[in-house]
This record gives C-alpha cells, sequence and structure tokens, in this order.
C-alpha cells in the first residue's frame, strides 16, 4: 500500500501584489474575493497553515454597494471597557468617513483568528479613492 504525501510548499514563497477595483461591487462578495487573494487559495501550491497568498490592493472602497437596508441598520460596536463606553456607528457613516474600517472589518471574519490571520490581515491595503502609493510594486489588476 502506498501513501500520497501531502505537498507542503518549502521556503520562502513568491507573493505578487493584486489590484482590486470596489468601484460598484457588492461588500460580502468583494471580502470574498478579497479573502481568497489573501489566502492564496487561487494558487496550485495552496496550503493550509501556510501563507502563499498575495499582497492585495483594494482602490475606490467608499465606492462599494450593499443590499437591503444595511446602510442604516448594520452597526459597527466598540467597547472602551469602562462601563457606558459602547460606542456604535452605522455602515453608512463607517463608510463615509473610514470606507477602509468597513472592508478590513469584513474581509476579517473571513480570515482564521490566529497568527496566520494577523500576518495575513497585514497584506491587505485599502484606499478610498483611486489613488494608491504602491506603483512601485506593480499590482496586477484582477478581473471583477
Amino acid at each position: 500500500m502506498t501513501v500520497d504525501k501531502t505537498f507542503v510548499p518549502k521556503g520562502q514563497q513568491e507573493h505578487q501584489w493584486v489590484l482590486v477595483d470596489a468601484n460598484e461591487q457588492t461588500l460580502g462578495r468583494l471580502a470574498t474575493q478579497i479573502a481568497m487573494y489573501l489566502l492564496g487559495k487561487h494558487k496550485a501550491t495552496y496550503t493550509p497553515g501556510v501563507d502563499t497568498g498575495d499582497n492585495v490592493v483594494v482602490v475606490n472602497a467608499s465606492y462599494i454597494r450593499v443590499s437591503g437596508n444595511r446602510l442604516t441598520e448594520k452597526f459597527y460596536h466598540s467597547h472602551s471597557g469602562y462601563p457606558g463606553g459602547l460606542k456604535s456607528v452605522s455602515l453608512r457613516d463607517q463608510i463615509r468617513r473610514y470606507p477602509d474600517r468597513v472592508i478590513r472589518s469584513a474581509v476579517w471574519g473571513m480570515l482564521p483568528h490566529n497568527k496566520m490571520g494577523r500576518k495575513l490581515i497585514k497584506k491587505l491595503h485599502v484606499y478610498g479613492g483611486s489613488e494608491h502609493p504602491h506603483g512601485a510594486q506593480k499590482p496586477q489588476p484582477v478581473a471583477k
């Protein structure tokens, strides 16, 4: 009886830079696409527990779409730890002030919540407008 061995990539992995345009894309579908690129599931060398993913640059984050009444009914909560320290911000206000936090929060929910996930989320770069400072890395645009 022969046992097939699991492929584990050795050494340093090649990380490309990917450019994703969030203009008029739905938040959840965009977040799953970004998480797939960060995890490296689009590559043949994907291995769980190994960082084979790419760096992702997201532009036009302030122009994302959401379905239903989420703009007014979805809230982001944070608590300072003190009594009465709960702060809630609606999705509409969050997109207006910090559009990068909306996408980062959605993608973080789709990544593993451990050391690897914290390493992967650092490879996500989100910008509200169409300009980004990563031109030297030559990010490749992704088809929608």
